[in-house]
């Protein structure tokens, strides 16, 4: 990683509810910055790119994102692998594998000055918990410990194009990307369209909640790039 030159006045964590006692008087000089969206819809070659022109431009930046905790990360993807998780328990072990990175990747990447690039970070896991009957309450609530971003951008992809996109790069819909386990429809590409037109219609009843700035996925990656990046720029210029 780069050493960031680019410094920003320490100021304390803001946290979306109780947060962490040992984590509440934390002061951090870098900023965090959020790309949601559904898989395939581009997220990681987005995070790539701005990943290069940040540290070009003299950033420091940490990547991070869902299952990369080096605790819980392989253990939960050998759990999804099995299909056999039930909702409240694939979303608790979601959490923790969140809340694992959070403490000890995120939080001490900040305090050192550093953008943080989360790819997908607790919207995602709410939505998802939602869509499968969990309570809106009690899913923002287990993540009261997170804190609020300086920046989400949601990539919204329709359905229809997303699901060629994932066969594209896969060739194969993944088994909860399409919803299999909520019995949607017999058929999987029904079930994948079905869903993700849950989860799209769920981010934006969370869009005023969170603040999430949502971004036509439909374009091509330099049209969405030059989107985000100058968003990006805009915020980093103004708040250094």
């Amino acid at each position: 990683m780069k050493t960031n030159h680019k410094t920003s006045q320490s100021r304390k964590v803001e946290f979306y509810g109780h947060g962490i006692k040992n984590l509440q008087d934390v002061e951090i000089k870098g900023r965090l910055i959020v790309i949601e969206g559904p898989d395939a819809s581009g997220r990681s070659t987005q995070i790539e790119q701005i990943t290069s022109k940040l540290e070009a431009g003299g950033h420091a930046v940490l990547n991070t994102g869902l299952r990369r905790s080096e605790l819980v990360g392989k253990g939960l993807l050998e759990a999804k692998s099995e299909h056999t998780l039930g909702r409240k328990t694939l979303a608790l072990f979601y959490a923790a594998d969140f809340a694992d990175q959070f403490e000890y990747k995120i939080i001490p990447a900040l305090q050192a000055g550093y953008i943080v690039l989360a790819d997908r970070y607790i919207y995602t896991l709410i939505a998802r918990s939602v869509i499968r009957g969990l309570n809106r309450n009690w899913a923002h609530n287990l993540y009261g410990f997170a804190i609020k971003p300086d920046l989400v951008f949601y990539l919204d992809v329709d359905p229809q194009i997303l699901v060629h996109r994932v066969f594209q790069k896969n060739s194969f819909l993944d088994y909860y990307e399409s919803g299999v386990d909520l019995g949607l429809s017999d058929d999987m590409f029904h079930s994948f369209i079905k869903y993700q037109t849950m989860i799209s219609r769920e981010f934006q009843r969370m869009q005023k909640k969170y603040n999430l700035i949502p971004i036509n996925g439909n374009r091509s990656i330099s049209e969405i790039n030059s989107d985000l990046v100058k968003r990006i720029t805009k915020f980093l210029n103004t708040n250094q």
